[in-house]
């Protein structure tokens, strides 16, 4: 498992987890804010993201982190 807190929010992440790869996101509170397919950058659970996470999730993946 990942975690990494940035930009306000909580990103959570498990290694082997089932398809599609995913990334949790949760508010600084660590309540549940949304999921993230990290192939195709579309939100799970809602119709739209947040540009600031998909950004961040952008970084996350440049620095080789998730």
């Amino acid at each position: 498992m990942g975690r990494i807190r940035r930009g306000g929010f909580i990103f959570i992440w498990w290694i082997g987890d089932h398809h599609p790869r995913q990334v949790h996101v949760f508010d600084r509170h660590g309540s549940a804010f949304n999921r993230v397919n990290i192939e195709t950058m579309q939100p799970m659970d809602t119709t739209a993201v947040n540009p600031k996470i998909l950004a961040i999730i952008h970084a996350l993946l440049n620095e080789g982190r998730l």
